[in-house]
């Protein structure tokens, strides 16, 4: 994930666009819980306990099934950080998170090929497919970032 990514340029090909546009989601929300003290990284800032700790290790989670095909057993978990979990020990999992699902984008050729992902019923979907939807996850979760860090310390913008 290059450091304070930005937009890709409007001259990119299809993958560089959305590979960009993802690094630049990606960026923004590692942005949003680096130096956050505990224990407001980890503290709900909404009725639903959701917490910018627990929003990065859901994305990490996230982009190894999508890109590396890891399985998950229980989603809602990957929501709460556990005792032991650390802003920087999740900042440095979602990075390397990132790095290797990188790694695996780069490698394939043509987005109209399957993404990897664990045995299921069905054809998995396209890295096409994937990237368009890892750019709404990671965005979503971008957007829920940026109003938990705003309430923590007034912080806004990417």
């Amino acid at each position: 994930m290059p450091a304070n990514a930005g937009p890709p340029s409007t001259g990119a090909d299809e993958k560089a666009t959305l590979q960009g546009f993802l690094d630049y989601l990606r960026a923004s929300v590692a942005d949003k819980v680096a130096d956050v003290p505990e224990p407001q990284v980890r503290t709900g800032g909404v009725p639903s306990g959701t917490n910018l700790l627990g929003l990065l290790k859901h994305l990490a989670c996230v982009e190894r099934f999508y890109f590396l095909g890891e399985d998950v057993a229980n989603w809602p978990a990957t929501l709460r950080p556990s005792a032991e979990d650390t802003a920087d020990g999740v900042l440095a999992d979602y990075r390397k998170s990132v790095e290797q699902a990188n790694q695996v984008i780069d490698a394939c050729p043509d987005l109209a090929l399957p993404a990897p992902r664990p045995p299921r019923r069905g054809q998995p979907p396209s890295m096409r497919w994937v990237l368009v939807h890892m750019i709404e996850e990671t965005g979503r979760h971008a957007g829920h970032a940026d109003i938990l860090r705003e309430r923590i310390d007034g912080s806004t913008g990417r």
